[in-house]
């Protein structure tokens, strides 16, 4: 506690940054086709060995880069999990002004996990909660969803499949005119912007996601789990960015199980994880979010690759978390009476 408060105390001391505008991998929401060439197939067979970074190209249109390729991720890391892992993409020289990777260096990218068209679903489902929460707030990480062909080494075609592509902390700050904050295990709630970590906690709870905690990591590791912190000058309050909902109920994945530490059956049963000092913020966020429902759910119908069954089920289910924030005495009823602290 004593180091997370010393780096806090070194954090606030930064002056803020000018707002910048995104680069252009994440300047729009359009479907990018890419090739990916390299031993991919060789090194999901031994994912979880945790391989050296491999020598590969990526190729978007005309312009083709080389890149090293590394597996990544915890869970969805094993081969019992997942079939093809996460892969970090690191370019092996800075891309071109005109590229559309400019101002890239190392790119984590979100895979098909396994080769059942289901799991595309989940892939699709897991992207368009990113694009959900982009709806709600620019402090929020953007993504980029690509068609990618995955080729071998020797030119074989191994599969073509959806992934997508998640903005760096550090860029996120940098759009909101803000810095990314890298703290010790532990933070002090207190120092939490009390309107952003409700509507984390809110919105968490619409998707039925408890994996996640916004003001501790693992053991041993920084702060946070499946969230990352940005913030800006003295004074200022620390920004909690959610990221990774693939244990959500909202997406389903067949491998999510929730957290041993909550009392619940399932991923798609909904419990509020928020702080009890931002119950009024979070009844705010609440009203916020239900007042952007419409907008919510045009943004899950535009999402590409989306099965009828998928987007229907998939609308269904926002839909009763709205109906457990219709009202301010429902989310004081629903969400409130669970919050932590």
């Amino acid at each position: 506690m004593k180091r997370a408060l010393a780096l806090l105390a070194l954090l606030l001391a930064v002056p803020a940054a000018a707002a910048e505008p995104a680069k252009p991998l994440f300047a729009d929401d359009s479907l990018i086709r890419l090739t990916i060439r390299g031993p991919v197939d060789q090194m999901a067979r031994v994912a979880e060995k945790r391989p050296g970074p491999r020598a590969g190209t990526i190729t978007a249109g005309s312009e083709s880069l080389p890149i090293m390729l590394s597996p990544r991720g915890i869970t969805r890391l094993r081969r019992e999990t997942c079939q093809f892992p996460p892969l970090r993409v690191e370019f092996s020289s800075a891309p071109p002004a005109t590229s559309l990777f400019a101002g890239q260096r190392r790119l984590k990218l979100v895979t098909h996990c396994r080769p059942a068209e289901g799991f595309q679903q989940h892939l699709l489902l897991e992207y368009a909660a990113y694009r959900l929460y982009n709806e709600l707030t620019p402090r929020s990480f953007r993504v980029r969803l690509a068609q990618i062909d995955y080729v071998a080494e020797d030119g074989r075609p191994l599969t073509s499949r959806y992934g997508f592509f998640i903005e760096d902390t550090d860029d996120v700050g940098r759009r909101n005119g803000l810095r990314e904050a890298r703290m010790g295990e532990r933070i002090p709630v207190s120092s939490l912007s009390p309107p952003d970590a409700a509507r984390f906690g809110v919105f968490e709870y619409l998707i039925a996601n408890l994996d996640w905690a916004m003001q501790a990591g693992p053991p041993g590791d920084d702060c946070c789990h499946n969230a990352r912190l940005i913030s800006g000058g003295a004074g200022s309050p620390i920004v909690p960015v959610p990221y990774d909902f693939d244990f959500s109920g909202f997406v389903d994945a067949p491998y999510a199980v929730p957290p041993d530490q909550v009392r619940v059956s399932s991923v798609r049963q909904r419990h509020y994880r928020g702080f009890c000092r931002h119950n009024a913020q979070a009844i705010a966020a609440a009203a916020e979010i239900r007042a952007r429902r419409p907008a919510l759910l045009a943004v899950l119908g535009q999402i590409p690759g989306l099965t009828a069954t998928t987007l229907r089920k998939a609308s269904a289910f926002l839909d009763k978390g709205f109906a457990d924030i219709a009202s301010d005495q429902a989310v004081a009823d629903k969400l409130l009476r669970t919050c932590v602290g």
